[in-house]
């Protein structure tokens, strides 16, 4: 039962107090993007969350995002939530990609604005994906 304890909590990949922290902004789609759900992220962010109806209810929602994703991405030495924090607020700078050990890209970001955004854009479509990868083949 012990080993079983320690398998969860390595798994621990997204964490619900930075899920809450974004989801503050939820009317941008932030918190859903955190948790690997672009298409509703996306679709909050152009319609403010719903009109702030999907946003209340995202508030009970949280804790069931946050399993499903600890359950679909790899954990491993490049944190979730230290990458999303650095693309949330500082994507244009490149943080997040430097972080991955992306160096050229982030480089690339710094000196285009995020490649004029829409880097930025593509990377809350994918930066879990992208980390999960990049865990994986840490193994």
């Amino acid at each position: 039962m012990n080993t079983y304890r320690q398998d969860v909590s390595r798994q621990d990949t997204h964490s619900k107090v930075i899920g809450y922290l974004l989801w503050i902004f939820g009317f941008t789609g932030a918190h859903r993007f955190y948790y690997g759900k672009p298409v509703t992220g996306t679709i909050w962010f152009f319609t403010f969350g719903l009109l702030g109806i999907g946003w209340l209810i995202d508030a009970f929602l949280i804790p069931s995002m946050d399993r499903e994703a600890d359950l679909r991405f790899t954990a491993g030495p490049i944190e979730y939530n230290v990458a999303w924090i650095l693309l949330t607020f500082l994507g244009v700078f490149g943080l997040h990609r430097m972080y991955q050990g992306k160096w050229l890209t982030g480089l690339l970001y710094l000196v285009t604005g995020g490649l004029f955004f829409l880097g930025v854009l593509y990377d809350f479509w994918t930066l879990n994906d992208q980390i999960s990868v990049r865990n994986a083949q840490s193994r």
